[in-house]
């Protein structure tokens, strides 16, 4: 009989033991789901945090360009130039009114035009300073060179005349009087002088648009990029 009730005893302490580990499992599921519910909570707060500042820059982008149409509309037909809604790019785009052909010096008809131009472009951006993150004087240029270049040269022909532009531009602004006195210093900081030669040329169904593609362009460019950058570092 003893061993009898020994065995039940043993069975009796087996089953505790099962059950025992039955509740260390039933446990660490719920330590699991309370992890993983912290964790989707997170991923929904960043994720709303990132739309927050997606929605937020859609919004800044359409602020800027309806500021910058209202204060340029009536002057974009005589100057030859056009306002970009996606890039935030006031372009330039009418070339034998900005250089002459293969040169880097601004015309008259172009400095008369920065000359209006830039200090009233400065003042539209004044509200929106802490969002920029840059401003880019662009140079772009058709491919087109001399007709016995091959596409190498032309390309990096190209290159060169068109940072020497853009430097042109930036060199010719910074100079103005109301830039000097008002502006420097933010404009030495911020606006930088690029160019592009022909790898932004303009097409249509394919086929280069030379006149188009040959353009110096004012483009915005915000920090809503830095801001989701910290986002998700933090």
């Amino acid at each position: 009989m003893e061993k009898l009730f020994g065995k039940t005893n043993s069975t009796s302490d087996s089953g505790e033991h099962w059950m025992s580990v039955s509740d260390l499992m039933a446990g660490l599921m719920m330590v699991f789901l309370f992890i993983s519910v912290a964790l989707m909570r997170d991923a929904v707060v960043e994720r709303d945090k990132i739309k927050e500042v997606a929605e937020t820059y859609q919004k800044t982008q359409q602020a800027i360009y309806i500021s910058l149409l209202e204060e340029f509309a009536k002057d974009l037909d005589k100057w030859g130039a056009e306002i970009d809604r996606n890039t935030l790019s006031v372009n330039f785009t009418a070339p034998d009114v900005l250089f002459a052909n293969g040169e880097a010096r601004l015309t008259r008809k172009f400095q008369t035009i920065l000359n209006d131009f830039f200090p009233r472009y400065l003042q539209v951006l004044e509200q929106y300073k802490l969002i920029i993150q840059e401003i880019k004087i662009e140079g772009d240029t058709s491919s087109r060179w001399s007709q016995d270049s091959s596409d190498y040269e032309a390309y990096f022909n190209n290159m060169s005349l068109s940072q020497s532009r853009t430097r042109a531009v930036l060199g010719y602004v910074m100079q103005l009087e109301q830039v000097r006195m008002e502006h420097y210093r933010w404009v030495k900081n911020n606006v930088a002088a690029v160019g592009y030669a022909s790898s932004k040329a303009v097409s249509n169904d394919g086929v280069e648009d030379e006149e188009r593609s040959r353009r110096v362009s004012f483009r915005v460019i915000t920090n809503a990029e830095e801001q989701i950058l910290k986002i998700l570092g933090s």
